[in-house]
């Protein structure tokens, strides 16, 4: 191997190393906004409304045996 190949070898795994660190950071923080979205839609109670904006009458989601 020639002093050149081995003289650019290392930048490029250490640029490597990088694009993984960061594609990784990217997807942890992805999931993370996506179970923080899942928790908080969670805990609301969302009124929903017809073609005119009037509250529709929802079903109860809970029969409780009922």
């Amino acid at each position: 191997m020639s002093t050149i190949a081995m003289a650019t070898n290392p930048p490029a795994k250490k640029k490597q190393a990088f694009l993984t660190y960061f594609l990784g950071f990217v997807f942890a923080l992805f999931i993370g906004i996506l179970i923080f979205t899942y928790v908080v839609t969670k805990r609301t109670n969302p009124v929903m409304l017809d073609q005119n904006g009037k509250p529709v009458a929802s079903s109860p989601t809970h029969d409780n045996g009922h």
